[in-house]
């Protein structure tokens, strides 16, 4: 059996993602958010797979949570790490309304928690058979399709996160890890709201669907759900 540990499993597409990789029925999912005990919706589900689905509190935002879990997972193997935990930040954020502590709190979250999470796990990762990171990206990060402007904190966060993932792929090279950066799509979650066109279980059908054709000339790369390659 294969396995999988998902960050910001409580809610949209991360638990999805859990519930998607649960019901497949050969994959060990790892669940982790914030504050488990007010994740109902991932209890109940976890609950009802709990011979394949376990629940970990964790805050991507703190680098000592991520190092805890890392250690009480030490001897266990994770085929596939998916950073998929984030924030959005101020809604409506334009020019010279950037709020540095809440930027700099969009950053931890959304670039500094997959670096860590990387470090962190790199081990664990690296003994697997399949040997894949992936961070939850969006387009607003992408430097050649910003054309409106504004979502300071949002976008760099995630141009950042690109970034990240491009460096882990050349550093984790020689241990055989694959790491990518993926677009979800304009998604009906919390985050993506009402009016967007793509449904969670599409998304991650697939997002899945990318993740298992990855090989390692895939490292470094940024793809849509749908699996064509975005421009950075």
């Amino acid at each position: 059996m294969e396995s999988v540990l998902v960050t910001g499993a409580n809610r949209g597409l991360g638990l999805e993602m859990v519930r998607q990789y649960g019901e497949d029925g050969n994959w060990r999912v790892y669940a982790c958010c914030r504050r488990p005990g007010e994740a109902e919706a991932l209890r109940r589900f976890a609950a009802t797979f709990c011979d394949r689905v376990s629940v970990h509190r964790l805050d991507v935002a703190d680098a000592g949570q991520i190092r805890a879990l890392a250690a009480e997972m030490s001897g266990q193997s994770i085929d596939i790490l998916i950073n998929n935990a984030g924030t959005y930040g101020p809604s409506g954020e334009r020019f010279g309304e950037a709020d540095p502590e809440v930027w700099l709190h969009v950053l931890r979250v959304n670039t500094v928690g997959p670096a860590l999470m990387a470090f962190s796990f790199a081990g664990s990762v690296g003994r697997s058979s399949r040997r894949v990171m992936a961070t939850v990206s969006s387009r607003m990060g992408s430097l050649s399709d910003n054309t409106s402007g504004g979502r300071y904190a949002y976008r760099s966060s995630k141009a950042a996160a690109n970034m990240v993932m491009k460096s882990l792929a050349v550093d984790l090279a020689e241990r055989g890890i694959v790491c990518v950066a993926l677009n979800p799509g304009w998604v009906r979650t919390d985050m993506g709201g009402p009016q967007a066109p793509l449904g969670p279980e599409q998304s991650v059908r697939g997002m899945r669907s990318v993740l298992a054709a990855l090989r390692p000339k895939d490292s470094g790369r940024w793809f849509n759900h749908d699996g064509a390659e975005i421009p950075w």
